[in-house]
């Protein structure tokens, strides 16, 4: 083992020392070779020690994180964001406390909280009445609230939308719901759930305290319950004239502090430094012990996040040391997000509420990931769709590593990070993840575990994956023209929308 150990690191040395002798060749010296190995070890084992606790969005942790980010972001004379006083976008999130009783009766049937009924909203509540039905809940129009007096009525809605596919899509779809019916005045809010996540998952995530944006509207939030229709079993409640009975503990809601850290670099060239790349990492990890939905033990019951994703976070700080020592031609903005694991909170937040107009935003890079089972390669999502492919490969060969592109298809993982965000508004928008080709035991045994703790890192392979991001980032916004989505891609018409071409 030994043996093995000592070749592997010869072998990243020798590759490390190879694109250092080529740049000494040709007489220019990246700024990113300048990043050492221990600097990016010292951070990821700070940013992924047990102190900080799983760094949950909205615990202490959680700020601490943010807190080393932004002063590192000060020690290396980044400047805040525009109109911002500190590096720091506040974002008002709330702590949600589980529901601890809940019961809907039909004239057929009693639904149970957790069985077949889940709280998603609301205060105590008992209410009885005739429903109105008003189709997806998503709109004034025929299959949404047109021509149906519902202030202060129960209104049964269908889960989802007609477009909502994955889980995020799903619950972004009903978080829609519940904010249209509260401005109307609805008494209650019944979802007849029959989506593609199981209800056994759905009410393991729901049953439990949440952190969520804090929504604005004129009073009190809806009360907002899931129940189970899964083969349509309560579809009559779709009937006129069909009655119910609902009575619930309500969840109690209290401030939770957290906020994305976002500092800017400004670009060398006079006109290209009004455009912006992106760089973007969520710091966030999932807590402790049943916080982190995972298995652990009473030894080890801190879900430390090293692979997901300190490692990220840290090929930031590497980007803002290494644009602080040669600028690029384009402005960047480094851009820390937190509330990733919570639903993509933090970057969904930035994306409503950008420190830079997202006209001016070229391109996100985004750093994210599950871990690595094979440490010659980066794993890039959305590589061949968002038009910087040349440079993404240019960067990692740099550093003597591979690219592989869209790696475990089956799992969409393009809509499953903070990039979705930016795509969404029309930004290009790629995440760059550690090297992987499909979800396997290696990265099972890593992904949202206990056991992903610092000391199982190959610092060495960490170590090439921030400095190649980092070169990513800085030939991408050197490029004499901003990416673009490829033609057919599902983000191009947000693309065009937002940049007029």
């Amino acid at each position: 083992m030994r043996t093995l150990f000592l070749s592997l690191a010869f072998s990243t040395s020798l590759i490390g020392s190879a694109a250092l002798a080529q740049s000494k060749k040709t007489g220019q010296m990246l700024p990113e070779q300048s990043i050492t190995q221990a600097e990016v070890e010292a951070q990821t084992r700070f940013l992924a020690s047990d102190e900080l606790q799983g760094r949950r969005t909205g615990d202490p942790g959680n700020w601490v994180a943010a807190r080393y980010i932004a002063e590192q972001f000060r020690q290396l004379g980044l400047k805040p964001a525009p109109g911002q006083a500190d590096y720091f976008q506040r974002i008002p999130f709330e702590r949600v406390k589980a529901a601890n009783s809940g019961i809907l009766i039909t004239d057929k049937d009693t639904l149970r909280l957790g069985k077949d009924l889940l709280v998603m909203a609301g205060g105590t509540t008992d209410l009885s009445g005739q429903v109105v039905y008003a189709g997806y809940g998503l709109t004034d129009g025929e299959d949404g609230y047109k021509g149906r007096d519902v202030k202060g009525k129960i209104v049964v809605v269908q889960g989802g939308s007609p477009e909502a596919k994955s889980p995020g899509e799903i619950f972004r779809a009903s978080n829609s719901k519940r904010k249209l019916a509260t401005e109307k005045g609805v008494a209650a809010l019944i979802e007849l759930y029959s989506e593609s996540v199981p209800w056994g998952l759905v009410a393991q995530n729901f049953n439990r305290e949440q952190i969520s944006l804090a929504m604005a509207a004129n009073g009190p939030a809806v009360t907002h319950v899931w129940i189970n229709n899964q083969n349509n079993k309560y579809g009559r409640l779709k009937e006129p004239n069909a009655s119910v009975t609902l009575r619930t503990s309500g969840r109690i809601k209290v401030a939770a502090a957290s906020a994305n850290v976002a500092g800017v670099i400004e670009g060398s060239d006079p006109k290209l430094k009004n455009e912006y790349v992106v760089l973007s990492a969520h710091f966030d990890h999932v807590g402790v012990g049943k916080q982190g939905g995972g298995s652990y033990t009473p030894e080890d019951s801190i879900f430390n996040g090293a692979r997901d994703n300190a490692m990220g976070a840290v090929s930031l700080l590497t980007a803002a040391k290494a644009f602080s020592i040669k600028p690029a031609k384009r402005s960047i903005l480094i851009l820390a997000l937190t509330g990733e694991e919570i639903g993509l909170q933090g970057s969904r937040y930035y994306s409503e509420n950008p420190l830079i107009p997202l006209k001016q935003t070229v391109f996100d890079l985004n750093s994210d990931g599950a871990g690595y089972n094979d440490t010659t390669i980066v794993s890039v999502i959305g590589l061949e769709r968002t038009g910087a492919k040349t440079e993404i490969e240019t960067a990692a060969k740099q550093f003597g590593l591979g690219v592989f592109a869209e790696p475990a298809p089956e799992q969409g993982l393009f809509d499953r990070s903070d990039n979705v965000s930016f795509a969404a508004k029309g930004v290009p928008a790629p995440t760059y993840s550690a090297g992987f080709k499909s979800f396997d035991a290696a990265i099972g045994k890593y992904y949202h575990q206990a056991i992903d703790n610092p000391e199982s890192l190959d610092f060495g392979y960490v170590h090439r994956f921030c400095q190649s991001f980092a070169y990513a980032g800085r030939l991408i916004a050197d490029r004499p023209t901003a990416p673009k989505w490829i033609a057919g891609d599902k983000y191009e018409a947000a693309g065009k929308a937002l940049y007029g071409n």
